[in-house]
């Protein structure tokens, strides 16, 4: 059961008003061109860029409890350590080559490359990829149990705590809420982290009260369990926020070192969240909702203030993600549709779609929480149907020996996403056996891969008989 005072509330409406409060600060300059209003005039600072691009990859932050409840470090070797791996090979292989291409988003880049076919449905997999449903269903559960409002009232609350700001401020606004939201995540976790190890103790008392497989790396698991878990981390090289932080960075320096310098503090949150779920392990042995550990953590150990701001601090870790969502969300609405649909578009426009397509976005998230609260189990599937069919198409649109023939890109994307929604179905009937364990994923970019290398053939045949 948890509870709350007056001053906890407060502090909670406290955060929402300076959250909103920085937004609207930050918006407070007209934006009258794209590259303004989408990226911040392409002049974000290292700092900035480091600051945003920490907060917003976190937006799950309920699950990565509930992840290391239940089956301790491996939380932490399947859902950290791979994704540093390819974040720093992003950082070498592809951040500066996205900041001289100087777009506005991954369906922009495919459009070039690809053609306009592969553009639109590569818009409609980064759509999918975006959506900011599964974060909004837990800022509106977090509202609702602290203020014990109706669901469908708290959904719209959290869409509008989120959107007030981004209609005016755009990507600036959305990188100066960010800000704030970064110290209070890391400064709420530090807080629950330091009062639990001083309370109870560090690893001694961890390793007393936790079962063995929770302080083993691989945690019991099978070999291919987690090799499957590092190859989903791939997804980084098609991670929409990641191109579209490195499109806003002031040079590609920048966003090289902005990703790099970013892994040392995912690294250091990883560690206090880690940390906090074994604490929620070993002190509250049998909790029925585990997604619920932070939480109910915060309520046992914590004193009415310090839980309230705790609290901002799970706010702070979802919502900077959201409106980062959210505002991909819409500019892949604004761009990646509205502006290729109409005709004899001009580029001034597109501040204007993008805030059609807030308006979009933000309704159809709140439908979508609201229609389905297993919304976050649905985004993570669809999410892992999806990114066999981007990944190599990004990969190769920035490197002229991975080019593949328009039409063979297309086939490729689209037999990709169709294998891995077609092996999702029949996996069900292979429960107990290996093949059980190769997730849709996998189906999906063995697909990709092979006709992704029968293309590479065929170019090279080519510029052998044109020679």
């Amino acid at each position: 059961m948890v509870t709350f005072n007056a001053i906890d509330i407060l502090i909670i409406i406290f955060f929402f008003l300076s959250v909103i409060a920085i937004g609207y600060w930050a918006g407070r300059k007209d934006q009258l061109s794209a590259a303004d209003y989408l990226l911040s005039g392409r002049k974000v600072s290292l700092t900035l860029f480091v600051l945003t691009n920490v907060a917003t990859w976190y937006g799950g932050i309920l699950g990565v409890g509930e992840f290391t409840y239940r089956y301790g470090l491996l939380a932490w070797f399947t859902q950290g350590f791979p994704y540093y791996i390819f974040a720093f090979l992003f950082a070498l292989f592809f951040a500066k080559r996205i900041r001289l291409a100087s777009l506005f988003t991954i369906p922009d880049k495919i459009s070039g490359t690809y053609g306009k076919k592969a553009g639109l449905f590569s818009a409609i997999l980064v759509f999918v990829l975006v959506s900011p449903a599964p974060y909004l269903l837990m800022t509106g559960n977090l509202i609702s149990l602290i203020f014990g409002t109706g669901v469908f009232l708290s959904l719209v609350i959290g869409i509008v705590l989120s959107a007030a700001y981004l209609f005016k401020g755009g990507f600036r606004s959305d990188v100066y809420t960010d800000v704030i939201q970064f110290f209070i995540m890391f400064a709420g976790f530090i807080l629950i982290f330091f009062t639990a190890s001083s309370r109870f103790g560090g690893f001694e008392f961890l390793s007393f009260n936790l079962p063995e497989n929770h302080l083993r790396f691989t945690g019991g698991a099978s070999p291919v369990f987690i090799i499957v878990w590092f190859l989903i981390a791939l997804w980084t090289f098609a991670d929409p926020g990641f191109h579209q932080r490195c499109y806003a960075a002031k040079d590609g320096n920048t966003a090289v070192k902005g990703i790099i310098i970013s892994i040392f503090f995912w690294i250091l949150f990883d560690f206090l969240t880690t940390s906090t779920g074994l604490f929620a392990k070993a002190l509250l042995p049998d909790i029925d909702q585990p997604v619920l550990a932070f939480p109910l953590l915060a309520e046992k150990i914590l004193s009415p203030g310090l839980k309230g701001f705790f609290y901002a601090a799970l706010f702070a870790t979802i919502m900077s993600t959201l409106n980062s969502f959210l505002f991909l969300s819409a500019t892949t609405i604004g761009r990646d549709f509205i502006f290729r649909i109409k005709k004899f578009n001009k580029e001034e426009k597109l501040k204007s779609y993008t805030v059609y397509g807030l308006l979009i976005s933000g309704s159809v998230s709140v439908i979508l929480a609201w229609a389905i609260p297993s919304v976050i189990e649905i985004w993570y599937t669809i999410g892992s149907l999806c990114i066999p069919g981007i990944i190599l198409t990004v990969v190769s649109s920035y490197y002229d020996k991975l080019k593949i023939n328009e039409q063979v890109m297309l086939i490729e994307m689209i037999l990709a996403v169709s294998v891995s929604i077609i092996w999702y179905f029949l996996r069900k009937e292979f429960g107990g056996s290996i093949l059980y364990e190769i997730e849709p994923m996998l189906a999906g970019l063995f697909t990709a891969a092979l006709i992704h290398c029968i293309g590479l053939i065929k170019e090279m045949k080519n510029k052998k008989n044109s020679v």
